[in-house]
């Protein structure tokens, strides 16, 4: 365990808040199998060379959605419709006939082409109402995210403190096996606000009946949970699960989490 130069003392605390994502619930994992089974459904290799082709291109514009959404910029149905249309709309075998000019016209605006780019909109659209329940379906717990849970549930009121949509988080936490186990689940739809927003953390301050320097937040995402936690005057256990994980910004700022830890069993050493 690496111990940032912020905490000289191990700190009584009377609860616990933790990220549900790639802290407890494998998310990333879960969401690339998902997009394979939906690669593999719908024949995207119509649209794209190969499955790495199509996850280069879906991964970063739906990281810069999550941030635009988190700030307001976009609606939820665009981000779940825009996270398909866009890869499929530059997808190597569909981008270039798109583009393509035809004699002294562009290609975009035939009929043909307004069609292609109707049959995408519309195969987006399935996409996105797929991807949810298949991603739901392929959910599972990070190695030792049980243990965990249930050891800190017995020593301390346990609050999940996540972003996401709430048809999806709630199937997740029933499938875990997990719900009883939270006191409560703060879900940032619900909240109206994401991490790293302070509100969310106050949501949950506030159903507990607690200040800020009663808890401690856990979570693996520098921008989210533990600048969010930062925000909130709340200490905070950073699962830090590789030393490239985060930014070079990140790197320069990783002292000033509370505690810094590269596995979930290390988490029990300091609550």
């Amino acid at each position: 365990m690496v111990k940032s130069h912020w905490s000289s003392n191990m700190k009584q605390y009377k609860a616990v808040f933790i990220d549900w994502d790639d802290t407890i619930g494998d998310f990333v994992g879960a969401a690339k199998l998902a997009l394979q089974d939906m690669y593999e459904k719908y024949n995207l290799s119509e649209y794209f060379a190969s499955f790495e082709e199509f996850f280069l291109l879906y991964k970063p514009h739906n990281i810069e959605l999550w941030d635009k959404y988190g700030k307001d910029l976009v609606t939820k149905e665009y981000l779940s419709f825009d996270r398909f249309f866009f890869p499929l709309m530059h997808g190597s075998r569909v981008g270039e006939r798109l583009k393509a000019p035809q004699k002294s016209t562009d290609f975009s605006g035939t009929p043909q082409a307004k069609g292609e780019r109707q049959e995408v909109a519309a195969l987006a659209e399935q996409l996105s109402e797929d991807f949810l329940n298949m991603t739901t379906a392929r959910f599972s717990l990070l190695e030792g995210a049980e243990e965990l849970v249930r050891y800190l549930a017995k020593k301390y009121p346990l609050t999940v403190v996540t972003n996401g949509f709430v048809e999806v988080q709630y199937e997740k936490f029933d499938k875990s096996g997990l719900r009883d186990c939270f006191a409560h689940i703060v879900l940032s739809e619900e909240v109206g606000c994401q991490k790293p927003n302070p509100r969310i953390f106050e949501e949950a301050l506030r159903m507990n009946g607690l200040q800020a320097e009663d808890v401690v937040m856990i979570g693996d995402s520098w921008n989210s949970d533990i600048q969010g936690a930062i925000n909130a005057g709340i200490d905070q256990i950073w699962i830090r699960k590789n030393k490239e994980q985060g930014t070079k910004s990140q790197d320069t700022t990783e002292q000033t989490a509370t505690y810094i830890v590269q596995s979930l069993s290390e988490v029990m050493e300091i609550l």
